[in-house]
């Protein structure tokens, strides 16, 4: 049975489920910041999918990536499947801007995340939502 693990659940929250993933909002403002997720139990590494499947899971990035940009208008989109905090396959999706706390760098590890708002949180889940 499918089950998004605990680590992911408490970072992040619901915006949509796709075809064959699940799309969440990470919880940090900093960064217009997604994953997604296949449901596939047990799946840790993209070479874990079947191949139809994992054409139809970057087919879904592809998407997730198009809204991202256009909806954010990033200086570079950072689209990366790490896993090693969290083993599950998951899919990062970010929209960098040069002029972000972190830039150049990767976002892992930098301190201070900031929540949303429960109105801010709404509104961010309810326009992603709107751009499918």
């Amino acid at each position: 049975m499918f089950k998004i693990d605990q680590k992911i659940l408490e970072t992040s929250h619901p915006v949509l489920s796709l075809e064959v993933s699940d799309l969440r909002l990470v919880d940090d403002t900093r960064w217009p910041w997604v994953l997604l997720i296949p449901r596939v139990s047990n799946a840790v590494e993209l070479i874990d999918l079947a191949p139809d499947l994992r054409d139809q899971v970057w087919l879904e990035a592809d998407q997730v990536a198009r809204v991202i940009k256009a909806r954010f208008s990033p200086s570079k989109l950072n689209i990366a499947a790490i896993g090693n905090q969290v083993r599950q396959l998951h899919i990062h999706l970010i929209a960098r801007f040069i002029d972000d706390s972190a830039w150049p760098n990767t976002v892992w590890g930098v301190p201070g995340a900031e929540p949303y708002e429960a109105d801010e949180l709404m509104s961010r889940v309810r326009d992603l939502k709107s751009s499918f």
